[in-house]
């Protein structure tokens, strides 16, 4: 993949009508393509037309756009000038995100030189199904895929070789035991909330692990910090992690494996390293990059039209060719002339390249949820922090809960904290605490196990869960939430996200306690700037208030997240974990 962004700019002219655009491009290509410039004096008027493409795919969209201009495509009238970026999708993600008031768990926030583009090409479905379940109001057209290129695990060819390759069909376990033997491969990754070819590499993962059987959870949890330690937040870095000669100590003491993109491993052979690298199909098929066409929902009409001809002028059979150029295959799966296939590569469209990802069943084969599930366990299974978790004790936790055959919210939240602290790693200081009214004297709250290191107290932890039952008090959220808050704050960590996670089914309901306005005043007045402490309530049943509970994340960051069903809490909970911003350095 290339390195860096690079700008390039295309002029579509001579459009009649936005509704019914026909159009000429000519293209001003910045540092890659020279310089050319066809301008129909009859023009009137000017729509701009941004368009943001994945860098490995620009240089065949400029490509395209500049040959129809030099056909002549043109009908007088509005002229239509398309600026057509080089972007990392992670970018154009993160502005997408804070446009709708999202947060994409690892994004980061949008640079505040950014802006959203018109029409947008990343190089997968993902990001946009990550995008539509965290902002709802975010409705992209067409989506259409224009390009794929298979993702495949990267291996040296001599590694390959001592596993079978290239005659011996492999697949995701195969990979997941060299990962989890006694002498593990080198594996790498880049980060999977960042780059979907590393995405899609970690779900077909993970799926191997869970259908290993056994215990499923703590396969799935070594396979994740067996990646972790290998992952790299550029691609290039990863890609300068593989043996960079060819003795037996170099290749022992470089990258094994990584789930990368076909383009990629082409374009890097293509430098013709020491030691070349094997396309490893495995199965079952990941996702591939499909690099759907998105037009951007908000753009005026005239834009609209025009992103149609261009999407038109995308797909017609030449540009086949011009993809093959770039290392990318037809959207089928097919690849045009001059493409040069790895070896093993299913040839051209069949085999296990176009098989749908991961069993989904949701557009294209990719499950959101499953997406949003391996979001969550990688960003908690990767990171560090110090938590209070807070559970609600009050006796509206007795209630049933039929699709958890009938067991009790009390048992199901407690079922969700429970797996949940599988996934943190001993580096991680954890407390617990319960709380209702009066529970200890006037108390509401009762410390269960101080925060430490988990260290030294995951049996304690694991043990004071299973003491925990409903009593027969009310709500004392406000008191609680102060106390946790304040407990949190006064031991705060650097480089750590510091936090309380607390869990309830209602509403304050302590007449003797503090009100809502002395709690979020005295929040206020205690919170830190340089020691902030992040607030996460997750909410369960008909009985809580959401408003209720974003009065105090709004205060103190953090968020609120309510479910009906408490049997969804425990995807709730991985995903409020993962969602939490950076520590402070």
């Amino acid at each position: 993949m290339s390195a860096g962004r690079h700008r390039m700019h295309s002029k579509l002219r001579g459009v009649a009508a936005a509704a019914s655009a026909t159009a000429l491009v000519a293209v001003t290509a910045g540092a890659w393509f020279g310089y050319r410039e066809l301008v129909q004096p009859s023009c009137s008027g000017e729509i701009q037309l941004s368009v943001a493409v994945a860098s490995e795919l620009a240089p065949a969209v400029d490509a395209a756009a500049g040959r129809w201009a030099e056909d002549g495509a043109a009908v007088g009238g509005t002229c239509i000038k398309v600026n057509v970026s080089a972007s990392d999708p992670v970018d154009v993600a993160a502005v997408v995100a804070a446009k709708h008031g999202a947060i994409l768990a690892g994004v980061g926030q949008a640079s505040g030189t950014a802006v959203t583009p018109d029409v947008w090409i990343p190089d997968s479905s993902t990001w946009l199904l990550r995008l539509k379940k965290e902002a709802t109001a975010f409705a992209p057209t067409n989506g259409a895929s224009i390009a794929r290129s298979p993702v495949v695990v990267a291996m040296p060819e001599p590694i390959a070789v001592r596993i079978g390759w290239p005659g011996a069909k492999l697949g995701w376990s195969d990979l997941l035991k060299q990962v989890n033997s006694s002498k593990p491969l080198r594996t790498g990754i880049v980060e999977p909330t960042r780059d979907a070819a590393g995405l899609s590499g970690l779900m077909s993962l993970t799926a191997a692990a869970s259908a290993a059987g056994g215990d499923s959870q703590r396969s799935t949890i070594g396979a994740l910090r067996a990646l972790a330690t290998g992952r790299s937040a550029l691609r290039n870095d990863l890609l300068a992690r593989f043996p960079t000669a060819a003795d037996p100590t170099a290749i022992a003491n470089g990258l094994g494996a990584a789930a990368l993109s076909e383009e990629d491993v082409i374009a890097y052979n293509s430098k013709k390293p020491p030691v070349e690298l094997a396309a490893l199909y495995l199965e079952p098929a990941p996702a591939p990059l499909d690099y759907p066409y998105a037009v951007l929902p908000g753009i005026e009409p005239a834009k609209a039209s025009a992103a149609r001809v261009l999407y038109e002028v995308l797909t017609t059979p030449g540009f086949r060719d011009r993809l093959a150029a770039q290392s990318l295959r037809a959207p089928d799966g097919n690849w045009g002339d001059g493409f040069k296939a790895p070896q093993g590569a299913p040839s051209p469209a069949g085999g296990p390249s176009t098989a749908p990802a991961n069993g989904g069943a949701a557009a294209g084969g990719l499950d959101p949820v499953a997406i949003d599930r391996v979001v969550s366990s990688w960003s908690i299974a990767t990171q560090t922090g110090r938590m209070l978790a807070v559970i609600d004790v009050s006796g509206s936790m007795k209630d049933e809960v039929p699709t958890a055959n009938n067991r009790t919210r009390e048992e199901v939240t407690v079922e969700a904290a429970r797996r949940g602290l599988s996934l943190f790693d001993d580096s991680w200081s954890i407390g617990l605490w319960t709380f209702s009214t009066k529970l200890v004297g006037n108390r509401d709250y009762k410390q269960l196990v101080p925060i430490a290191p988990l260290s030294g107290q995951r049996d304690k932890l694991e043990a004071a869960l299973s003491t925990i039952r409903p009593s027969d008090g009310n709500t004392g959220l406000y008191d609680t939430m102060l106390a946790a808050y304040q407990e949190v704050q006064r031991d705060w960590q650097a480089g750590r996200v510091n936090s309380v996670v607390l869990f309830t089914d209602g509403k304050n309901e302590d007449d003797n306690g503090i009100s809502q306005q002395k709690l979020l005043s005295e929040l206020k007045r205690v919170a830190d700037p340089e020691r902030p402490v992040q607030v996460i309530i997750i909410g369960i049943g008909e009985g809580v208030s959401k408003a209720e509970l974003d009065s105090i994340t709004n205060v103190t960051g953090g968020g609120s997240f309510v479910t009906k069903n408490p049997t969804e809490i425990g995807g709730i909970f991985l995903k409020a974990i993962a969602l939490r911003p950076p520590a402070p350095r």
